[in-house]
């Protein structure tokens, strides 16, 4: 099934709450085989969606969501190896397959770098199978260093300290995103009213 995608939708990036669990459970669930299999590496069944998405927004990840008209259709997840302060972490992407190729994973996986830098996280893994050009194509345009190996690949980004002006990008950028989030939110329900 294809989604038609208006031309005056609703579009915007935000981080994700644990209130979006639902949200995000949706969007898993609305992948299509092949990018559930690239998603997690391996096919999945609706009950482990519904079990891992319940699990994975909390303290121990920052998740970055693209909506459009309100509804979640692309995630970046950020989890860290000890939690997501200082270390080395770990992230992950998902764009449902009507939105792909439009660079909503390269804004996501920017957020995601930009998140990671600020948390104190001097190194970011991703990992894909062999077949996952697009992470491919978007890990390279951040200087990822990329292996190869029987499985698939992994990508390895050194991120660089943070400092005053990536601080305040990531938090300028998230009032933009909330403010962004409320109007939109405000205009859905005028236009049902």
């Amino acid at each position: 099934m294809t989604t038609t995608i208006k031309t005056n939708a609703q579009i915007s990036f935000r981080k994700l709450w644990a209130s979006d669990a639902v949200g995000l459970q949706a969007h898993l669930l609305r992948l299509d085989a092949e990018s559930r299999r690239m998603r997690f590496g391996t096919p999945v069944t609706d009950y482990f969606i519904e079990q891992y998405a319940r699990n994975a927004l909390g303290s121990h990840s920052i998740a970055h969501g693209y909506f459009v008209d309100g509804v979640l259709r692309g995630v970046a997840e950020l989890r860290g190896f000890r939690g997501v302060a200082g270390g080395e972490a770990e992230a992950a992407f998902s764009v449902e397959k009507d939105f792909q190729n439009r660079g909503i994973g390269t804004e996501l996986f920017s957020r995601t770098v930009l998140a990671a830098r600020n948390r104190g996280i001097s190194k970011l893994f991703v990992n894909f199978l062999s077949q996952n050009a697009r992470m491919q194509a978007i890990a390279k345009k951040f200087d990822a260093v990329v292996t190869y190996d029987s499985d698939g690949g992994h990508a390895q980004i050194e991120a660089p300290h943070a400092n005053p002006l990536s601080v305040w990008k990531e938090a300028l950028t998230d009032g933009q995103d909330l403010a962004n989030s409320v109007l939109q939110s405000h205009s859905r329900a005028f236009r049902s009213a």
